[in-house]
């Protein structure tokens, strides 16, 4: 097992395991604990078709209690799995509780994997025994690695902030590389900070945050129907307790926005059969809800992501995206731009060069953006190249 190198905030453990369910012998469950109740907020998929853990998360946040434990298993979605699926998260939180001498509610269940496979409850339960008992203060990667499905790499952030003259860490993890789609949630994202701040505060936060970096990416344009965002605030810290909007609130949305962020971006750069990180902003819109949908659209189009990944010059595709987004768009006037170097202003750019545009696409790094010249409204998405990796991935997902 390797050590973790971002400690946890104080009161907080956290363990990884393998419980037999990957037959590779990789970890494939995690555990977060709180050594005292924890103000928690979530986010949770918008696709019709929940998994049960999903079900089960809408319903606690829903009764606003305090959580102390998180259990989240792999290779096994626990989707599409009937009314035993449901059955099979109230047992896991169930044995977990009752090792922990918590209350049921206080353990959020979440699971990652195939879809429609019901999952090996013997293996879940002892899963859940070796999880218990392994969790310590340093158990963060371990934990970060026990919830990657076809991830390549973990994914973590951290930050340091001052809460009424206070410090206080804030640390997150994520996990999330295919169905990956701007619909909250598209992934397994667990935040946990030490600062203390009230439930509705923690929410807006979260919201405030989620619109601004998860809600900003797209690797395939699946939502999946497993997956969730939450934050955990157990107050371990000592600082006092944020309750009004003001400087020390803003300081912690800034934190959280910068987590986020971070994870948000790390879930693109791993995307499936990725090979390049794609930003995209559109600016000049009549608003920033036109904007979005414009970017969403560049970001989403199958044609602009083959052309980034072959580094094919077809820069019309970008233009011809946005023309479809229902975004307000008026051809004579927009300004498109790949790498800083501008190809289109109302017209083709004369002398625009395929060679150099070609080595901008190649760059591991690309930029696209593109002014409409209408209005004030901006925005900024993130996205990857659609390569055959990806077709060979998920054309032998199950296999």
């Amino acid at each position: 097992m390797s050590k973790n190198t971002i400690p946890l905030p104080l009161g907080f453990l956290a363990s990884g395991i393998h419980a037999g369910l990957k037959s590779n012998g990789k970890l494939d469950m995690g555990f977060l604990y709180s050594s005292k109740p924890a103000v928690w907020a979530g986010v949770v998929t918008k696709n019709a078709v929940k998994s049960a853990p999903a079900r089960r998360t809408e319903t606690l946040l829903q009764g606003r209690k305090p959580l102390r434990t998180v259990v989240v298993n792999t290779k096994y979605a626990n989707d599409l799995t009937g009314l035993q699926g449901y059955k099979d998260v109230l047992d896991t939180a169930v044995w977990a509780a009752t090792l922990l001498k918590i209350p049921a509610h206080e353990v959020l269940v979440h699971s990652t994997g195939v879809i429609g496979v019901p999952i090996p409850r013997p293996k879940i339960k002892k899963g859940v025994q070796l999880g218990i008992k392994a969790l310590s203060f340093s158990g963060g990667d371990d934990f970060s690695r026990a919830i990657l499905t076809t991830d390549l790499v973990i994914k973590s952030s951290a930050r340091s902030l001052t809460i009424n003259g206070s410090r206080v860490w804030m640390m997150g993890f994520a996990k999330g590389s295919g169905m990956i789609h701007p619909n909250m949630a598209t992934m397994l994202v667990y935040i946990l900070t030490d600062a203390a701040i009230s439930r509705p505060l923690l929410d807006k936060a979260l919201r405030e945050a989620t619109d601004m970096s998860f809600n900003r990416i797209t690797v395939d344009g699946d939502t999946s129907p497993s997956d969730s965002v939450v934050v955990l605030a157990n107050g371990a810290s000592g600082a006092k307790t944020i309750t009004q909007p003001g400087a020390d609130y803003r300081a912690f949305v800034e934190a959280l926005k910068g987590v986020s962020l971070d994870l948000a971006q790390d879930v693109i750069r791993d995307g499936e059969g990725a090979t390049k990180f794609v930003t995209v902003t559109v600016q000049g819109a009549k608003k920033d809800s036109e904007a979005l949908l414009a970017a969403k659209a560049i970001a989403h189009s199958p044609l602009v992501k083959t052309a980034v990944f072959g580094a094919d010059p077809n820069w019309g595709r970008i233009l011809t995206a946005v023309g479809y987004s229902g975004a307000a768009v008026d051809e004579f006037k927009a300004k498109v731009s790949i790498g800083g170097y501008v190809l289109y202003d109302g017209q083709p750019r004369k002398g625009w060069s395929r060679a150099k545009l070609k080595k901008i696409l190649q760059q591991k790094d690309v930029t696209i953006l593109v002014d409409l010249k209408l209005g004030k409204g901006k925005t900024t998405v993130y996205t990857c190249d659609l390569t055959d990796g990806y077709i060979d991935i998920n054309g032998r997902y199950t296999t």
